[in-house]
C-alpha cells in the first residue's frame, strides 16, 4: 500500500483530472446531471426541502449530509440568510452552514436564490470533490482527511472552527501528535493549546498547508503502522527513527513542545 503522502500527491498532481475522473463516473454523472436540471425550477425554501433528491445532493455538496434530516434546523439557515452577522447561520461556529446559505442565499434573493453560479455549477463542483474525497476514504481515511484538510484550511481563522469540524479536528490532533482524549477537555483549553503551537495565519499559504499536511500524513502512517506492528516508510519523513519506540517518545515530545511554522 502507498503511504498517505504518496497517494495525495499522486492525486493533487492533477487535480483537474483527478475531479474529472470522478465526475464522469455513471452514479456520479447521474445525479449530477438531475441537480443541475432541476435546480433552477425551485422557487422557494419548502419546494427546496420537499425534493429530497435535490436536498440531498447540496448538503452532500457542502459536507453536510449526516444533518439532511434536520430540515428544521436547515430551513432556519436557509430563511435567516448570512446578510447579517445575528442570523442563524453566521452565529454557528462551523462555517460550512454559512457556505450552504450564501450558495443558496433564498434571504438575499428569493424565487432566483437557485439561478446563481454558487447555486448551480458551484454546488455541482462541490459534490464531485466532496464525492473524491470520500472514495479516497474508502481506500484510506487518512487520505480523505489530508484532502478535506487542504481544501477547508484557508477558511479557518480560529481555533474554535477547528474544534468543530471533527475532521478538521482530527488533522491538527494527529499532526501535532496530540491525544484524541484530549477532545474532552475544556474547549477554552482547547483552543488556547492550539493557537500555541499554530500560527492560523499560516494556512493562507498553500505551501504553509502543504507542509502541514506532510507532517499530518506522516504521523498518521506511523500511528498505523504501530497499530498494524509494521514498519513503515512514513517514519522517515519525521526524522528517520530507527523504531516505533523512540519515535513515541522522542518525536512526539518535540511534536508537542514546537509551534507550527516556526
Amino acid at each position: 500500500m502507498l503511504s498517505t503522502i504518496a497517494d495525495y500527491t499522486r492525486l493533487t498532481k492533477d487535480m483537474g483530472k483527478s475531479l474529472t475522473q470522478v465526475a464522469t463516473q455513471p452514479d456520479v454523472s447521474r445525479d449530477t446531471d438531475y441537480f443541475l436540471s432541476h435546480i433552477g425550477d425551485v422557487k422557494t425554501i419548502d419546494d427546496f426541502l420537499k425534493d429530497y433528491r435535490l436536498y440531498s445532493y447540496a448538503m452532500k455538496a457542502y459536507g453536510l449530509s449526516d444533518m439532511t434530516y434536520a430540515k428544521a434546523f436547515m430551513r432556519k439557515v436557509l430563511t435567516e440568510g448570512v446578510a447579517t452577522t445575528d442570523t442563524f447561520a453566521n452565529k454557528l461556529t462551523d462555517t460550512r452552514y454559512r457556505q450552504f446559505a450564501a450558495a443558496f442565499n433564498f434571504a438575499a434573493l428569493g424565487d432566483k436564490a437557485t439561478q446563481t453560479a454558487a447555486a448551480t455549477t458551484g454546488t455541482a463542483t462541490q459534490y464531485v470533490t466532496q464525492t473524491m474525497e470520500e472514495n479516497a476514504g474508502d481506500q484510506n481515511e487518512g487520505l480523505r482527511l489530508a484532502l478535506y484538510f487542504t481544501r477547508k484550511a484557508s477558511t479557518v481563522t480560529t481555533s474554535y472552527q477547528i474544534l468543530a469540524d471533527k475532521a478538521l479536528t482530527q488533522v491538527v490532533q494527529t499532526a501535532l501528535g496530540l491525544p484524541s482524549t484530549i477532545s474532552s477537555a475544556d474547549i477554552d483549553a482547547q483552543a488556547k493549546l492550539i493557537t500555541s503551537k499554530i500560527n492560523l495565519a499560516d494556512f493562507q499559504d498553500p505551501t504553509k498547508v502543504t507542509k502541514f499536511v506532510q507532517r499530518f500524513a506522516a504521523m498518521w502512517d506511523a500511528t498505523q503502522a504501530q497499530s498494524d506492528n509494521s514498519t513503515n516508510p512514513a517514519l522517515v519523513l519525521i526524522g528517520g527513527a530507527s523504531s516505533m519506540a523512540s519515535m513515541d517518545t522522542d518525536m512526539l515530545t518535540k511534536l508537542q513542545s514546537i509551534r507550527f511554522g516556526k
